[in-house]
């Protein structure tokens, strides 16, 4: 299997993290009204092993590219990447607006990881599907646990 891949970088990777990313650098400055994510997580440990994953995913996404891989273009993995891109966006303007309800919740929590999972799908990399599945399974447990039960 590793025979498929070689190390380099993959720059729409780290452009598609980044970009998701941008919501949660504003939420970092700019505090949202009714903002339940400003609290204390109960769940540690999981939000731990969630950020070692994070990391593994972005670098995976990155660094490893299959040989079998085509030049990024405009596919139905790559359309489901920018809905789910979409979706996440519109997610984090109804949290602004001050709506934090299980739809919104579970729409910051699975969208951004859904996104990293066909993005690794549509550029044939096996190897980051695995932290982005561990990623969105932490992930999930976080947002559930936290902001739902």
């Amino acid at each position: 299997m590793l025979k498929k891949y070689k190390l380099g970088f993959e720059i729409w990777g780290l452009l598609l993290f980044l970009i998701m990313m941008i919501p949660n650098f504003i939420w970092f400055v700019i505090p949202a009204p009714n903002d339940i994510l400003r609290v204390n997580s109960v769940t540690e440990k999981m939000d731990t092993i969630a950020s070692i994953c994070q990391v593994l995913m972005v670098v995976s996404l990155c660094i490893f590219t299959n040989r079998e891989s085509k030049k990024l273009c405009v596919t139905p993995f790559m359309i489901i990447v920018a809905g789910c891109c979409l979706l996440y966006f519109i997610s984090w303007i109804v949290y602004y607006v001050g709506i934090a309800n299980v739809i919104i919740i579970l729409g910051l929590t699975i969208l951004p990881c859904a996104a990293f999972l066909f993005f690794a799908i549509d550029r044939k990399n096996k190897i980051a599907m695995i932290p982005i599945l561990a990623f969105t399974i932490c992930h999930l447990i976080y947002g559930i646990v936290n902001f739902i039960i």
